[in-house]
């Protein structure tokens, strides 16, 4: 099951406002594709969101954009911040991404968005999860969220117990 942000943004708010801050901090992300053998790529991404949507436009005929025609998962990964403050924790979206062709919607994101001359891909962001990794009182806090269920909260803490979730 997936959904779009404007989805998401609706059902958690809280979470999607640290998650958009999030990626918002730095301009580069990283984007997991899979080949064409089922082995995974990771490469450099600027992520947009505009419109309710999360994008990705792409250089025609790229590796990933290749990627996400033939196999639409992705994994996009919130830049690593090269600290260690780790402010608003690290962030991860995972879903499927819809190419869009349509002339109309092209242009409307154009308006939004200064994209470079000439041809490009662009795909929209179906989301299947969203994923908070932070640290809170020396436990590690995860938080999770999928389409049509309840935010959930995972604690790890730095003994041996079981992880302990709150819903």
């Amino acid at each position: 099951m997936t959904t779009s942000w404007t989805h998401f943004h609706t059902a958690q708010p809280g979470l999607a406002e640290t998650v958009r801050n999030r990626f918002g901090g730095y301009k580069h992300h990283v984007l997991g594709t899979l080949r064409a053998d089922g082995s995974p790529r990771l490469s450099g991404i600027e992520a947009e969101f505009r419109l309710g949507e999360l994008w990705f436009g792409m250089m025609p005929g790229s590796r990933k954009a290749l990627d996400l025609r033939r196999d639409p998962r992705f994994a996009l990964h919130g830049n690593p911040v090269p600290d260690t403050s780790m402010d608003g924790g690290d962030v991860r979206i995972s879903g499927r991404a819809v190419e869009v062709t349509d002339p109309a919607a092209v242009t409307r994101f154009t308006r939004e968005v200064t994209v470079p001359e000439g041809p490009f891909h662009l795909f929209r962001a179906d989301i299947a999860e969203v994923v908070r990794t932070y640290v809170e009182d020396e436990d590690l806090v995860l938080q999770v969220w999928r389409p049509g269920g309840p935010l959930r909260t995972i604690r790890r803490g730095s003994d041996e117990s079981p992880p302990r979730t709150e819903v």
